[in-house]
């Protein structure tokens, strides 16, 4: 089977991935998530002019040739309001939040100023000019602003402006609910004893973990032996019940070929042999309508993979921005020699990328570069892109997929 390129096997798969039908969310349940239209504020904020700091609001006027003394002729605490205005000579004692009494056009922070006859009078000791220690009704946002655009990832800043706008919900793309499911008779759970021949399943656990972290629901589907109507069964119900599924083992040249052959029938499958290591053998397709990402089952293959491949796609079912479906790449420094092979293929190195002196991304070798050295790929926070050929050397740019970012 020829090697096509990764471009043409990410293509392939955004092309047939779209996005998760949006829906109304409680703020709370919000954060991360990405706005699925435009919302105009209904209010302004805030929503009357109010003092900025505790102290005194006077008329700046007044306040020439400090230091003076006003008349002290009410109090506003933080939610009540004035019961007077504020005329020549007077002032009124006001906290930090409270409505701006009328007649008043500046506020004195109380540090500035010496309380008279048991409070009655106040001395004002420096000048102010109109406008000072005070914020008017609209100074954050006014009726009719758009305070959240669509295609808007929700921080928490966000969340906070739609709250004081009075937005109890809005719009989002969910979060879309991917099954994660493991194949092959030589896997055992953790927790069980290890046959001859078993290994331990790795995969789920990382994958499950990948899953969430890039803002989905992991569901955990468990492992399925090599058993065709088992591996039916599971693909059907994994399909029906998650918006995507992504499986790792038995997409290999020289595989049984049970899930291939289940796949096949279930669904419209591609199997690719992409032009990278790890992660070469790739397998996509639909369902009954849902995404089925086929992973490599070594377990830093699988991990690449999703990387490369899967976590693109279901950033772009989750509603993201074009800009945020893939990790960030950065130019790095060659840290020592990133040696390889000429093999027709781009290799994605295990690196520690740290951050010198001078700001640039120093990369180094994680470790042991094999499939299934998994701790190495757990030191890792980046790899590095190489090109065909003979590698780069010490001192030498090379390109960096940041793991941490993104």
């Amino acid at each position: 089977m020829a090697l096509i390129p990764l471009e043409d096997a990410r293509a392939h798969v955004l092309d047939r991935c779209g996005v998760v039908a949006p829906g109304a969310v409680p703020l709370a349940g919000a954060l991360g998530r990405v706005s699925a239209e435009v919302v105009v504020a209904g209010e302004t904020v805030p929503p009357f002019d109010n003092s900025a700091m505790d102290g005194f609001a006077v008329r700046a006027a007044d306040t020439a040739g400090a230091p003076v003394v006003l008349d002290v002729v009410d109090t506003v605490a933080a939610g009540a309001s004035p019961t007077r205005p504020v005329g020549p000579g007077q002032a009124v004692r006001i906290m930090t939040g409270a409505p701006l009494p009328e007649g008043a056009d500046a506020v004195v922070m109380v540090e500035r100023t010496v309380a008279r006859d048991g409070g009655r009078s106040v001395q004002i000791e420096v000048p102010v000019t109109s406008g000072t220690a005070t914020r008017r009704a609209g100074d954050d946002v006014a009726a009719g602003d758009v305070v959240v655009g669509a295609g808007t990832v929700l921080r928490p800043g966000h969340l906070g402006v739609l709250a004081s706008v009075g937005t109890a919900e809005v719009s989002v793309f969910p979060a879309p609910r991917v099954g994660v499911l493991s194949t092959g008779d030589e896997l055992a759970d953790a927790s069980a004893p290890l046959r001859p021949g078993q290994i331990r399943d790795s995969n789920r656990p990382t994958l499950c973990a990948l899953v969430a972290q890039a803002g989905f629901v992991a569901v955990d589907l468990g492992s399925v032996a090599d058993d065709e109507a088992a591996l039916a069964e599971a693909f059907r119900t994994a399909a029906s019940g998650c918006d995507a599924v992504v499986t790792s083992g038995g997409v290999s040249m020289g595989d049984f070929d049970l899930v291939k052959v289940v796949l096949d029938r279930l669904g419209d499958m591609r199997w690719m042999q992409v032009a990278i290591k790890p992660a070469k053998p790739f397998a996509f397709g639909l369902v009954g309508g849902t995404p089925v990402f086929g992973l490599p089952g070594n377990p830093v293959s699988s991990m690449v993979s999703f990387e490369l491949l899967a976590r693109p796609a279901l950033r772009k079912m989750a509603g993201f921005p074009q800009a945020a479906w893939s990790r960030p790449v950065i130019v790095g420094v060659a840290g020592e020699a990133l040696r390889r092979q000429p093999d027709g293929k781009v290799h994605f190195v295990r690196v520690v990328a740290s951050v010198d002196d001078d700001g640039r991304h120093q990369v180094r070798s994680a470790g042991g570069q094999g499939s299934h050295q998994l701790s190495a790929m757990a030191t890792a926070n980046a790899l590095a892109v190489l090109a065909d050929g003979d590698g780069v050397e010490a001192g030498a740019p090379v390109p960096v997929l940041l793991l941490d970012v993104g």
